[in-house]
């Protein structure tokens, strides 16, 4: 597993940590029972606080994600059908919003977007 931490971003850095090990998880990339790297470990290999990786763990393990038993580490944890879907759903919702930000931008109106829509789903 790979992770990148963006400094400039807006986005905090446990944030971005949580998101990274969710979508590894969720895309299969981490399976069920797969070890995660201590938080030392961790934060010394991204150049981090300990205690950031700590929130971004503690906030994995409030989600259902992993699983930390005290003393041996933090484990992935099995992950729900329903929730890979939701995720996917989700990212393309977010994409889409995206995309309607970018056209109302140049000054598409929402009726030539849904026309354009409409035109690429029966090309496709």
């Amino acid at each position: 597993m790979k992770l990148i931490i963006q400094h400039s971003s807006m986005t905090p850095i446990y944030e971005q940590l949580v998101e990274q090990v969710k979508a590894a998880i969720i895309q299969g990339e981490l399976k069920e029972n797969d070890s995660l790297p201590s938080v030392r470990t961790l934060a010394k290999e991204l150049k981090i606080s300990a205690l950031t990786v700590k929130k971004a763990y503690d906030a994995l393990d409030q989600e259902g994600m992993i699983t930390t038993v005290h003393g041996k580490g933090s484990f992935v944890c099995g992950v729900d059908p329903s929730l890979k879907w939701e995720e996917q759903l989700k990212g393309i919702q977010d994409e889409l919003e995206g995309i309607i930000t970018k056209a109302r931008l140049v000054g598409l109106s929402d009726q030539e977007l849904k026309e354009l829509m409409e035109l690429i789903l029966e090309e496709s």
